[in-house]
């Protein structure tokens, strides 16, 4: 039987004998299966070692069939660990029961006790990350997980989406701020959010949080952008949540050039899974640049003229800046208020050729509470429609459903008298 090579010590800068060059890894999720005592406890040591510090670990036991079942019903975190004893025939039918429950974003590391190249170029032909060879030390997992995330030649790690307003008084920053709760919560993913309201941000009101530091350091000390200065700036909101807080004073004034907040965006996306950007209904260089380089986009707005004339502009404008990607996320909010006139909502995303992920029906007692408790919709009030059309827009976000079609209706000449305006 062909056997596989042995890695040599040098083999890179972050190789597995090179152990001290290795960087702080970002915040990822990480489940460990383990077959054997022994990879049990070597896990347990790399949960305590300062370079996973921010890395969440859950070491579990059993194998791939464990895993398979545990995530029947549940999501997959951002890195898998699978200890094995199989033979290559099972090991390879025990991958795919697993793979028909796994994120597609999931990477895979295995750890076998079958030395042969033709095995591990099988699973690598399966998409798995990586195959080690047992008994494995401390050095050889942390070095495997920081060529996976750490490699700075490779893309970045996170998601980045962010949010605005078609109008000011939307509900976008709501919207935002739930919106990242509930992956952080539903998912059990790293998740990041920024205020970028420097002005104004009600982030920190919203989750009851005023920290003394935020994005302001972060965009005014472009000098010291690093992970450890991230790191000081982070406020945490819950186990799987931080917060980049927006100022609580009007102390100056906030005025960036076009390139200010993209040191951050790409520091960002190199430390965390997810990032959520909460923009304010403005349009300037450094939000038209912000929108340009995140992964995906959300517009909120209501179904009034004004709205949509915004909302139109903003998918025209974004189509041309943004050829290649798809046309941004919308969610129609504050529908149905007592006594307003309001557009249909099928009349309103016919001229956008779009259908809205969530239609969030108005609720000024609930979205009350919540502002008022410090809490998110979920917190409050679980089995609402509004709490489960924000796990709708969370999962669709991060790429775990499609938006579901709707019947379209015609337009009865609004689009006239939108002209006319």
């Amino acid at each position: 039987m062909p056997e596989l090579a042995a890695v040599p010590a040098e083999d890179g800068p972050q190789g597995r004998g090179d152990f001290e060059k290795v960087r702080p890894l970002p915040r990822i999720s990480i489940h460990a299966f383990c077959e054997t005592e022994g990879l049990a406890k070597t896990m347990e040591r790399c949960a305590q070692d300062r370079r996973m510090a921010r890395v969440n670990t859950r070491i579990n036991s059993g194998g791939i069939l464990a895993a398979a079942n545990m995530y029947a019903g549940s999501s997959t975190p951002n890195l898998l660990i699978l200890e094995t004893k199989a033979d290559p025939s099972t090991l390879i039918e025990d991958l795919g029961q697993l793979a028909e429950v796994c994120d597609p974003d999931t990477r895979v590391v295995m750890i076998g006790h079958i030395n042969d190249v033709t095995l591990y170029r099988e699973l690598i032909r399966n998409g798995v990350s990586e195959y080690i060879v047992a008994p494995v030390s401390m050095a050889d997992i942390i070095g495997v997980i920081s060529t996976i995330f750490v490699d700075p030649d490779s893309e970045p790690l996170g998601r980045s989406i962010a949010f605005i307003g078609a109008k000011g008084g939307v509900g976008s920053s709501t919207l935002a701020h739930n919106c990242a709760w509930n992956i952080s919560n539903l998912f059990s993913s790293e998740t990041i959010l920024c205020d970028l309201d420097l002005a104004f941000g009600t982030a920190n009101l919203n989750f009851n949080n005023d920290p003394p530091q935020g994005i302001a350091e972060a965009v005014f000390s472009p000098e010291r952008l690093d992970e450890v200065f991230l790191d000081r700036l982070l406020t945490k909101c819950s186990e799987h949540l931080s917060m980049l807080a927006a100022p609580s004073m009007l102390d100056r004034t906030y005025d960036f050039s076009g390139d200010a907040f993209m040191p951050i965006i790409d520091l960002i996306q190199r430390n965390a899974p997810v990032s959520i950007y909460d923009l304010p209904h403005a349009w300037n260089e450094w939000t038209r640049k912000v929108l340009c380089q995140v992964d995906e986009i959300v517009i909120t707005a209501t179904p009034d003229l004004a709205n949509l004339r915004n909302t139109k502009n903003l998918f025209d404008t974004l189509k041309k800046l943004r050829p290649n990607d798809r046309l941004p996320i919308l969610v129609l909010n504050q529908v149905g208020m007592t006594k307003r006139p309001e557009i249909a909502p099928d009349v309103f995303c016919e001229p956008l050729g779009i259908e809205p992920v969530a239609i969030i029906g108005f609720d000024a007692q609930l979205f009350g509470d919540a502002a008022n408790s410090g809490l998110m919709i979920a917190e409050t009030s679980a089995r609402s429609p509004v709490a489960e059309s924000l796990s709708q827009l969370a999962h669709v976000v991060t790429g775990r459903a499609e938006v579901k079609k709707r019947k379209k209706v015609g337009l009865a000449g609004l689009m006239s008298k939108l002209s006319r305006k």
